[in-house]
């Protein structure tokens, strides 16, 4: 059985006359256990699917199901089986960390103590700042708390909804170790983040924009089916370069990266690029580079 279904999800928000649309016919399947990402950068309609998908929200059409429940018709079993992380921090700042784990377990009538095994390796790094209020915790630690919360009632898939934005890279990196964790004990989890780096850490991932789902796949099979040769150019005129480069036969794109820029090759490679640029006379480096999730974004974007 599927753990999650949506088919043909679409939402506006506004009126009849004036109105943006949020999700345009987004369709997808998670498998029960799987680790799946939903991939794209603000504003790309993440949070209005995961809000819809865990009951808050009511989709303008299309429909969907969590744990075969729909998610109209059956939404009060499926937010007793759901766990929800939502990207803004949202327990209660003015509790301390003791009572915010204690008030969600008994709003799903269980305890700390029952679904301890679940919790532990999360809870035991904010354990000794238990009787610290939540407000007064750093990023990397809400984000443990907000998590053990979302799972004081052992669900059976949990969403978290752009977790990692606003932490450090070294709480990141511990967030993603965690969830490794938590798929081992048969957790079905759905996760969103504007991070192209992290859709490598997902099983599967869904690249959205403006709504649309642009490609369903693994990291490596969104990788192997970017099919063109890239490479990496730099120099001491940047600007300057970018536009030598998207002006040299061949290029299909070009687009700043990092210290370098990109170049997607449409015919041709590293021989032809460079003996363009050589006639500049100007320095430069230029070296092939293997594609990553993020030009394959730019490249779906394109298309």
């Amino acid at each position: 059985m599927r753990s999650v279904t949506v088919n043909n999800i679409i939402k506006r928000y506004g009126t009849k006359k004036s109105f943006t649309t949020a999700l345009e016919g987004v369709s997808f399947e998670v498998d029960k256990g799987e680790l799946f990402g939903i991939i794209g950068p603000d504003g790309a309609g993440k949070t209005s699917l995961f809000r819809i998908l865990t009951t808050l929200l009511l989709a303008d059409g299309g429909s969907a199901t969590v744990d075969g429940l729909d998610v109209v018709k059956n939404y009060k079993d499926i937010r007793e089986r759901v766990g929800y992380m939502p990207g803004r921090f949202s327990l209660y700042q003015d509790l301390t960390v003791q009572e915010n784990l204690d008030f969600f377990a008994t709003v799903f009538n269980t305890s700390i103590e029952e679904n301890y095994d679940l919790v532990k390796d999360i809870y035991s790094q904010i354990e000794p700042f238990k009787d610290r209020k939540a407000g007064k915790l750093s990023g990397g630690m809400k984000q443990k708390l907000a998590l053990s919360c979302a799972l004081i009632h052992r669900p059976s898939v949990l969403f978290l909804d752009e977790p990692t934005t606003g932490v450090d890279a070294v709480s990141r990196k511990e967030f993603w170790e965690m969830l490794k964790k938590l798929k081992e004990q048969g957790i079905t989890i759905l996760v969103s983040t504007p991070y192209m780096d992290e859709a490598g850490l997902c099983d599967r991932v869904a690249l959205i924009q403006s709504g649309k789902i642009m490609t369903i796949n693994t990291p490596e099979g969104i990788v192997n089916a970017f099919g063109k040769k890239l490479l990496a150019v730099k120099s001491d005129n940047m600007l300057q370069l970018l536009n030598k480069i998207k002006a040299c036969p061949g290029v299909a794109d070009a687009y700043p990266f990092g210290e370098y820029h990109h170049a997607v090759m449409e015919n041709g490679g590293t021989k032809e690029l460079s003996a363009y640029l050589e006639r500049s006379g100007k320095a430069f480096e230029l070296k092939e580079v293997t594609p990553d999730i993020e030009d394959c974004f730019m490249a779906l974007m394109k298309n």
